[in-house]
């Protein structure tokens, strides 16, 4: 007599359940991204502390370059970053620009590993 080969029924199954909170929507990980990214240069992370010690609460581009020993379009590339990931804010007032922190951004930027 013949005998076939008993072959194994395999049953579909859930490795494990789904997480239950949502997991970081593409827009929200890019923002936070953008953050990272402008904290991850190590002339950025003094230009911001730059501009955050000084008593007037904002700092022109003329001061911030010579400390740091770049050129004026290397300083203003890492200040627009740090503008662009909304950390710093910038006023135009005639041929110089001046930043500020943006208020709160700080704080906001701390908590950002916490919100994943």
């Amino acid at each position: 007599m013949n005998s076939l080969p008993v072959l194994a029924v395999e049953t579909e199954e859930a490795c494990c359940a789904p997480a239950a909170a949502p997991a970081l929507g593409a827009e929200e990980a890019l923002q936070k991204a953008l953050v990272f990214k402008a904290l991850s240069d190590p002339n950025r992370l003094r230009l911001l502390s730059m501009v955050k010690a000084e008593a007037a609460g904002e700092s022109c581009v003329c001061d911030l370059t010579g400390p740091l020993d770049l050129g004026q379009p290397t300083v203003s590339h890492h200040l627009k970053i740090l503008v662009d990931a909304g950390l710093l804010h910038r006023e135009k007032r005639g041929t110089w620009a001046y930043y500020s922190l943006v208020p709160g951004a700080l704080e906001k930027t701390a908590g950002l590993l916490a919100t994943l």
